[in-house]
């Protein structure tokens, strides 16, 4: 369902070069800002970037914590060695520390959380040192999931694989050049020990783009998609997953208050 050739892998990956450098222009910025965790929609993200912009203009960003490999850290790294830009590190775990120590209750989920705003609020101070856009990480299965921290991982200018589900980011990472190590790691957050994005969400990726692939692109019913041949409890568990995140797939919304012909009610 997902195979791609080089060549759309090729006009995929011209497409998402163009909006990043249409996007920057737009905005007047010519630097892009890339969290770097070690994982394949990062280190696909910073290639684009570095397509678009210019490795000189690319700035990749690892902030580790008490949780992060040495593994993650070195895949990191690597994703600068192999297509240039700029690194800084940053060791988030004191402040990490601080937030737990102030806030009450907190369970491994929330902290994970807080781990992620922390994130943000760096990439956003490295932004506004430097005139560039933060540019996002993450993908379409994702974001349809609602597999992300609001003011986290979130947080971003744009989202360059917005459209991408992880199957087709991992065989646009292949085109890119992106290091093997990193396309065959078990993508994870290390948000904490032991933590992997598939074990999360409950369902192999392969088996959720499939899923997603019918119920949104197909419009199919839940019926249909188990007339396939799918588990009927996977299915339901990605439906659930799709419909209990739409509010973060939205702006925050605000009440009507002005008619259509902008007169104030008031």
């Amino acid at each position: 369902m997902f195979a791609r050739d080089k060549h759309s892998l090729r006009e995929i990956k011209r497409r998402i070069v163009e909006f990043i450098a249409g996007y920057a222009e737009d905005a007047g910025a010519e630097k892009g800002i890339v969290g770097l965790s070690g994982g394949v929609d990062s280190a696909v993200s910073y290639a684009l970037t570095c397509e678009a912009l210019g490795s000189h203009n690319t700035i990749g960003v690892i902030m580790s914590s008490a949780l992060s490999t040495a593994e993650s850290i070195e895949h990191a790294q690597s994703v600068v060695e192999t297509h240039g830009g700029i690194l800084r590190r940053y060791d988030i775990a004191p402040t990490v520390e601080i937030l737990r120590s102030l806030l009450d209750e907190n369970t491994r989920v929330r902290l994970g959380n807080i781990q992620a705003r922390i994130r943000m609020i760096i990439l956003y101070n490295v932004s506004s040192e430097t005139g560039g856009l933060v540019i996002g990480t993450g993908n379409r299965s994702e974001m349809l999931t609602g597999y992300f921290t609001q003011y986290g991982d979130g947080g971003c200018a744009i989202e360059p694989l917005g459209e991408l589900y992880k199957t087709e980011v991992w065989a646009l990472g292949r085109e890119l050049g992106v290091p093997e190590a990193i396309l065959v790691r078990p993508p994870t957050a290390e948000l904490w020990e032991d933590q992997t994005d598939e074990g999360e969400i409950g369902i192999p990726y392969k088996i959720l783009d499939e899923v997603l692939f019918l119920l949104i692109e197909r419009n199919h019913s839940s019926a249909e998609i188990i007339s396939r041949g799918y588990d009927p409890d996977t299915v339901e568990r990605a439906i659930e997953l799709v419909e209990k995140s739409r509010f973060k797939r939205h702006i925050p919304p605000s009440p009507r208050i002005r008619t259509d012909n902008r007169e104030t009610l008031l």
